[in-house]
């Protein structure tokens, strides 16, 4: 399979893209104002222990205090784990923490005392006497050796996991692995002396280092960066052992993202639909609590019988979700709801499937059933922020619930917002700014609706739609002044000859169409051609809520009906 990663860098930020058979699978962030914690170690201090939540909030001198679960406390083998966080940690104290998931929303980092450092080929456990065996290297032989060889170059005291990428290196290749971790976990270590809490002792790498040593490997057949600083950065990095996949590094000095596409990629994976080949869809809601991702059949009515039909849209389905949930980062808890499958052999299958296609993704994922209703309930790990998170922010009209009040609902509050101003107010008129939908409803057909409600109220009504107001957003004041009072009511008059951008075409009379003058409609006949075009116009009529206008051809300008 092509495999390739590609790294933009600017001075604003980096930006990494992971790309399997050309298609995007994995985008990575590092922003110059947004530092990446998830790997730091810091010297922090207890500010507060939860007995009743079975955790402590640490200050690590982040805006908000880091989360420390009893879980996560290092303990001596067999002699605390069933020790309760308060018999194993106090406030006040200072202790050594490593962050394993990053800040996200109103909630603070979460922390762990079990530390790690993370190599090329290993990961040193300072702390913990142990060895470990990536899971996916899958060879008993190369499993034997490879715990042999970590057993015989780990320093005493600590533990080690092999990483896959060790697969096939030699000894040496280890070793010299493990002494480099040693020390920096030695310079790590000395820190702690020198500095007292809150402070930052050890931090992960940047992120093109963090590619190179957790993304990098024979698979990957081609690495492309555009910039030529960066470029010459990598191959010293990677060194003279190295020379195999120094020659598989490019450098490209163009925007790699618009050259591949990578931009429109990004942005669909922010949308919430998403279409498969055959005309089925995924719909994709991301929530605080878990991920739920809805196979649909769409289009696609198959050839055969339902039950097949149901199995084809539900396998197409696998690849992309995996991907989905890859490309988007979505951690936590995700539940797919596949169309329900009566056949027994088909919702095995779809499992299977499954948790092959998962296989392909570096972060630990677990697939844990399929239900009778086409259920899969499954958790991938969460360390770092979701796509989402980081490129959008929560909707400050709606506030994340996807809905804003209809036009309807919004002029009905109008009216009775309009009533209440009534009372209070001696001013003869009242002028009201709103959505032009909403402004379209408390006129009503032929201002029917707007002369009955300024009889009712004793008040002329002046209403102004403005696209540049929220469909939410009212903006209602008195009008005293009679000169103010008729230039709002009708800011144009008859032979008037102004020059228009036609907005939109009339709702009801398609060939018209609709401009407006300080928020007044302006009919246009047989303007509807002409959307999105500035021309000349007279005005014909001024009537209570609007204006009929004709196209005219002025000398020395285009006639607008020779446009295309």
């Amino acid at each position: 399979m092509l495999k390739e990663i590609l790294i933009q860098v600017t001075k604003e930020e980096t930006k990494v893209a992971v790309l399997e058979k050309r298609r995007l699978v994995e985008v990575y962030l590092e922003r110059s104002f947004q530092m990446r914690l998830a790997g730091n170690i810091y010297k922090g201090r207890i500010e507060n222990v939860l007995p009743g939540m079975q955790a402590a909030f640490v200050n690590i001198g982040l805006e908000r205090n880091a989360f420390l679960y009893v879980e996560d406390v290092h303990t001596v083998p067999g002699k605390h784990e069933s020790l309760p966080i308060q018999n194993l940690l106090r406030e006040g104290e200072e202790i050594l923490v490593q962050v394993v998931k990053e800040p996200f929303g109103t909630k603070g980092a979460r922390v762990t005392t079990q530390l790690t450092l993370p190599g090329r080929y290993v990961v040193l456990l300072p702390d913990l006497v142990c060895i470990g065996i990536s899971r996916r290297i899958t060879s008993e032989r190369e499993r034997d050796r490879l715990k042999g060889l970590a057993d015989e170059v780990r320093i005493p005291g600590s533990g080690l996991i092999v990483r896959t990428v060790a697969e096939g290196v030699s000894r040496d290749e280890l070793a010299e692995d493990v002494a480099a971790l040693h020390d920096l976990w030695k310079r790590t270590k000395e820190k702690t002396a020198r500095y007292s809490a809150p402070a930052l002792l050890y931090q992960d790498l940047e992120l093109v280092s963090w590619v190179l040593r957790d993304l990098v490997g024979e698979e990957i057949d081609r690495l492309v960066v555009n910039s030529s600083e960066t470029y010459d950065r990598i191959l010293e990095l990677l060194g003279s052992d190295a020379q195999s996949f120094r020659r598989k590094v490019q450098l490209m000095e163009s925007d790699l993202w618009e050259e591949y596409g990578i931009d429109q990629e990004v942005t669909r994976a922010l949308r919430p639909k998403v279409w498969l080949r055959s005309g089925g869809y995924l719909v994709i809601d991301e929530t605080e609590a878990l991920t739920v991702i809805d196979v649909n059949t769409g289009k696609y009515t198959g050839s055969k019988n339902f039950a097949d039909t149901v199995f084809r849209t539900n396998l197409e389905a696998i690849p992309e979700i995996v991907r989905q949930v890859r490309l988007r980062n979505l951690g936590g808890i995700i539940v797919v709801d596949f169309i329900d499958m009566e056949v027994a052999e088909h919702r095995a299958e779809i499992l299977r499937r499954l948790e092959d296609e998962l296989k392909r993704d570096k972060t630990r994922t677990y697939v844990l059933g399929l239900t009778h209703l086409g259920l899969v309930e499954m958790t991938r790990k969460k360390v770092r922020p979701s796509l989402s998170s980081l490129l959008e922010r929560l909707c400050p009209y709606c506030e994340g619930k996807g809905r804003v009040l209809s036009e309807e609902t919004v002029g009905l509050k109008t009216c009775q917002d309009l009533r209440e101003f009534s009372k209070t107010s001696i001013a003869p008129a009242v002028l009201v700014e709103v959505n032009p939908g909403v402004a379209a409803f408390l006129i009503g057909g032929g201002g029917s609706h707007l002369r009955a409600l300024e009889q009712e109220i004793g008040k002329q009504i002046i209403v102004k739609g403005s696209e540049a107001s929220h469909l939410e957003d009212v903006q209602m004041r008195p009008l005293h002044s009679q000169e103010e009072i008729a230039t709002l009511a009708a800011p144009v008059r008859p032979t008037q000859v102004l020059n228009l951008k036609i907005e939109e075409a009339h709702s009801s009379h398609p060939s018209n169409g609709i401009a407006r003058v300080q928020g007044f409609v302006i009919d246009v006949d047989e303007g509807g051609a002409q959307v999105g075009k500035s021309v000349y116009v007279e005005i014909l009529k001024v009537f209570r809520t609007y204006a009929k206008a004709r196209i005219l051809n002025i000398p020395g300008t285009r006639d607008p009906s020779c446009d295309e």
